[in-house]
Formats: structure tokens, sequence, C-alpha cells
């Protein structure tokens, strides 16, 4: 078939009159490289399901390739799954375009297949679909969101019957069945005729449970002080339940970007909803100067993330993801009690959360880029006789909780709250006790450097150069030798140089962007200056940075 062939195909079984007509545009001009580019693949199912720009064709997020994969998802589940068709799924949506009808459509496929859905009547954050799939230990779960991407993406987020992210052989054995389900028609039951079957439940009553069970984790300490709180929500979903959670958790003196409250997936005011990209929290740090704040929290537009920034120097800095998870992982180890504690992050995450939980006689382990295998090492873990503490990866992504089997920037933000509140009691900041942690164990100054690919083939390009350098790698980097080269998975290059430091690279399994990520240690005198330490590492960052990308 030509590429004209196969749209006029796809138009024949496409439900949805905006993307038919976006082809039949293409058709009708002709217009060849802009079919080939949707028509040259399809949509890769893998790290966090499906994700992808919407339009027309297998290469993209539309009607017909979530009905695929649901199809797909709910054959896996009926192979792997014996009780799936009494213990259903759990579905959410954040509030990009589309997102609602791709939503009907995993429901009205699901129904036909015969696999109950359980459903909230409007956006979702994605802790809050994760929470409910494990508080109801459903079958699997699914998100719609393309969580901090830009403007004009969706995506299609799994969770297996265990509450966490999919992982091998789930995956695989889904995108087989996705494969199936495009060769052939699929069934539908319509939501109406879904609802009087009794195969469709309303679960708002989730929300509220997840707020409590959140909140009343953390323990309100009575030398705490109030907290003025920064606060933006990137135009996501979060800002209703994050403010629900920290009203629970004591802190009331919570002041919003107004313009970034409501929902809106067009995020009108910036150009990446990402809290990571420059510029993203500029309105909330302008608020905070504005206000008076002693903590700037920011969500990305899924809840699922976040980032934060504390009072320094009259000002304030913004912590790096790396910053946040290790002083979570501190604070959380110091409250721990339970034996055998444990704590996790991924292999691009920086090397500081090993001293530190060897610092409380934890474990400490690493694992592949993404909370899909945080979680499920985790509960492996714990089937050994672990207790699991907390898990992060350095792209702003924490795991406090067990509630929750997945990344959660709701009840992250707050124990952040709770941290800061306790640390102002003793005139600190956040920043005050991540210093603390670098005379004790040693600055980790980390950077993270990302150069975004674009097209089709930006996912071919970003691996291209990631075998490049795997097949010749460099022998020194910024100058620094390299004494070890190391490959956890295909996707991923980890250099080992000489004194500690440590530069990576990998490809984003959620955007088309190539990430580099750098270390550099110094150690800390104990009558030693820390700001020359920082700035010698800092130094290095900048060789690092400027030699490998």
């Amino acid at each position: 078939m030509t590429v004209l062939d196969e749209a006029r195909a796809w138009i024949e079984r496409d439900p949805d009159p905006e993307t038919r007509n976006e082809l039949e545009a293409l058709i009708d001009r002709n217009a060849l490289s802009a079919l080939e580019e949707r028509f040259s693949g399809t949509l890769e199912f893998g790290t966090a399901g499906l994700r992808g720009l919407l339009g027309a064709g297998p290469n993209r997020m539309n009607r017909v390739t979530v009905s695929h994969a649901t199809a797909g998802l709910c054959a896996w589940l009926a192979r792997q799954v014996p009780d799936a068709s009494t213990r259903g799924i759990c579905v959410g949506r954040d509030a990009r375009p589309n997102s609602d009808v791709f939503e009907r459509d995993v429901v009205e496929v699901a129904a036909a297949a015969g696999i109950p859905v359980f459903v909230f009547t409007d956006v979702v954050p994605t802790p809050v679909l994760a929470f409910s799939a494990l508080r109801l230990r459903t079958a699997a779960g699914v998100m719609i969101t393309a969580s901090h991407n830009p403007p004009g993406y969706n995506g299609y987020k799994v969770y297996w019957e265990n509450a966490a992210q999919i992982i091998p052989p789930n995956d695989a054995g889904i995108a087989k069945q996705i494969a199936l389900a495009a060769t052939r028609s699929i069934g539908r039951m319509p939501l109406a005729e879904a609802r009087a079957a009794g195969l469709v439940r309303e679960i708002d009553e989730l929300r509220s449970e997840y707020v409590a069970a959140i909140a009343d984790e953390v323990q309100h300490a009575p030398e705490r002080p109030p907290l003025r709180i920064a606060y933006t929500a990137l135009h996501g979903v979060a800002e209703d339940g994050l403010r629900a959670v920290l009203s629970r958790g004591g802190f009331e003196d919570v002041h919003s970007v107004a313009e970034q409250a409501k929902p809106d997936g067009d995020f009108p005011t910036v150009d990446f909803p990402n809290p990571e990209e420059a510029g993203s929290m500029d309105r909330v740090l302008a608020l905070a100067v504005e206000v008076g704040a002693d903590l700037v929290v920011a969500n990305d537009p899924d809840g699922d993330r976040v980032a934060a920034a504390a009072r320094r120097d009259g000002g304030f800095e913004v912590l790096s993801g790396n910053d946040i998870g290790v002083l979570l992982a501190d604070d959380l180890l110091r409250q721990n009690e339970a034996s055998k504690p444990v704590v996790l992050s991924t292999v691009v995450s920086s090397p500081m959360l090993g001293p530190v939980a060897a610092r409380h006689g934890a474990r400490w382990e690493q694992t592949l880029t993404g909370h899909k295998w945080i979680q499920n090492r985790a509960l492996e873990l714990e089937a050994e006789g672990y207790t699991y503490v907390f898990g992060y990866e350095e792209a702003l992504g924490y795991a406090p909780s067990t509630l929750v089997r997945d990344k959660d920037g709701i009840s992250s933000a707050l124990r952040l709250a709770d941290l800061a509140a306790r640390a102002k009691a003793r005139g600190e900041t956040l920043v005050d006790l991540r210093d603390a942690l670098f005379r004790e164990h040693g600055v980790v100054a980390d950077r993270q450097v990302s150069i975004r690919f674009e097209g089709a083939d930006a996912q071919a390009k970003m691996r291209s150069v990631v075998d490049r350098v795997r097949v010749d790698p460099p022998a020194r980097v910024g100058c620094v030798p390299v004494v070890r080269v190391s490959t956890p998975d295909d996707t991923v290059v980890v250099f080992e140089l000489e004194g500690g430091h440590r530069a990576m690279l990998r490809p984003s399994g959620t955007e088309p962007k190539l990430k580099y990520y750098f270390y550099a240690v110094g150690r800390v005198e104990p009558d030693g200056d820390l700001a020359v330490a920082k700035a010698k590492a800092h130094t290095l960052l900048d060789r690092l940075a400027t030699d490998l990308t």
C-alpha cells in the first residue's frame, strides 16, 4: 500500500471527524511528507505506555491508537489476570485536549471486552489514579496524560495489578496484543449501555480518601511554626488536591499563581509545562517575593512531580531534583523506626544517597531510570523482609509513601512543607539542611543538560548518538580520565571518572530529548569553606558539560 492508500484506509475506520478531516486535507494537497511522518511507524508502547503528538495516523495519539491500546491491554489482562473481569480497571485523565474523549474510548472498549471500569467524573492527578488502583485492587490502571510534555501531546499510562507501572514481560505482551488489535475490528459498548450493564462505576470518593490517607501519614510536630507557601500547578490538575492535602496537614497559608491555577491543556503562560525547564517557575518565584513566602512549590501538569525553592540570602534558590530527593530521604530515614529500611534511586540520580543511607543503617539500591523500576524493585525487596522508606529519580519524581506505587508530587510537597516548617523553627531553611548534608558527606554538585530533537525519527537520532558513544567512548571527559564505562541497559551510558565524578547520557523515555547528567564531588574539611568546595565542583561541571555535549 502507498501512504495515500494507508491514509484512506485509516479514514474508513477512524471514529473522529477531526482526524479524518486532517487526513483528507493532507490527501487533497498531496502532502506526502506529512503523511509519511504520520504513517512511517507506530507509537512505541514503552516507558510510559504511549505518548506522542495528537493527530491522525498510527504514529500519533488519537482515538484509533487509544482504542487499539485498550483492546490490547484487555486481551493481555484476560491471559494474565484470571479475575480481571471482576477486578476491572481504574481510569483517570488530565486536562489536555482529547483526554476526555480518550477516557471514554477506554471505557467503551474495556466494557465491550467484559471488563468493569472505575472512573472519576472529572480530571484527576496521576497520583490519585495510582492510589485508587491500589486501594481498589483493580487488575490494571490507565491514566490519560502526557504529564509535563509540551502542548499538543497526550499519552496513555498503564499500571499493572500491583498498582505499579508496567515492566517486562507485561509491556511486551501488551504491545504484541496491541499490534494484533490493529489488524481487526475493535468492539465498543456505548457508555450509556455500559452504565446500564453495571460495567461503569464512579469513584469520586477516592479523592477524599487519598487526601486523608496521605495527609495523615505526616505527624503535626508541636514546635512546627506556620509556613507561607507560594505555589503553582502550571495549568495542571493538582491545585485542588495539593491544597486539600496541605490544609489537612496543617498548612493553610498557600498563595497560588492565579493565572496558572486552573487546568488548561494549552498551557498559555509557559513554553514547556515542566518545572525543570528554565523560566517555568518565574511567576511563582515572583509571587514568593511578593507575599514573603518561606517555601516555593510547583507541580507539573498531572501532579506526579514537584519542584521547590527555598529562601537563601534574601532571595530564593531553586533546589535541584537531587537536592530534594536526598533531603526527603534523609528526613524519612531519620523518622523511620522499622527494621531493614531500604531507599532506592535511579542510576542517573545522585550517588549522594549512598552515604546518606549508610549513615542511617539503610540499604541503598539503584535501578534503571523510571519509577516503574523503583516501585517494582521495592515490591521485591518488601517480599524479602525490607521496609520501603523512599524512592526517587532526579527528574523531580519522589515516592515517599507506599500508598502510591509511583512518584507523587502532592505527597512529596507535603513532606517538603513539613520539613521546611521544622527547619524554620530552628531558624533554618531547606538550603541550610542541604548544605549540612554536604558538610557531612561531601559536596555532590549536579547538572542536567537536555538537547531536544525534532521529527518522527527523533528517537532514532538520539539512540544513534548513544550508540556512537557506547562503541567509541572518550578516554577523558572535561580533561578527567574515564576509569570505567558501563551500560545498565541499551539506552544509558555511564562514565565513571577519576576522583569519583560521573557523566551519563540517555534518551528521555517520555520526551524527544537527549539527556546528559553530570556529577562532581568534593570533600569539605571540618573547618573548610563550603562555598569554595561548591565553586570548585561547579567549575568542574562546566568543563564536563562543555566537553561531552
